[in-house]
């Protein structure tokens, strides 16, 4: 797939940053939704290096703290999640901005 321009990727996040409180039901923080999360590339490489890796796939879980939080696992080349390993590889540890992250760089700066 082709990349968006820088432009379309900032509208988008900004979009989604301006109707947060919108999609939660009152009385939830804010901050359960993140802006973004940031994944080391040693957990992405160790997704798509599996056997039949295609590419990944992104879930949206939540902690017990009530903190959404991206799920990522490798998706085989029939589109199914690979989980038929021992241990399965499943990342989660991603930093979540906020709070790691500067908020006027990158695609944060509109």
């Amino acid at each position: 797939m082709p990349s968006i321009p820088i432009d379309q990727a900032k509208q988008m996040i900004s979009l989604y940053t301006s109707n947060k409180a919108l999609i939660l039901k009152e009385g939830y923080n804010l901050n359960i939704l993140a802006l973004s999360e940031t994944f080391d590339r040693g957990d992405i490489d160790e997704i798509l290096q599996q056997p039949d890796c295609v590419s990944f796939r992104i879930y949206y879980g939540m902690s017990s703290d009530l903190n959404i939080h991206a799920i990522l696992v490798g998706v085989n080349s029939d589109g199914n999640d690979i989980l038929n390993v021992e241990p399965p590889v499943i990342k989660e540890e991603g930093q979540r901005c906020p709070p790691f992250c500067k908020l006027d760089a990158g695609l944060n700066n509109p």
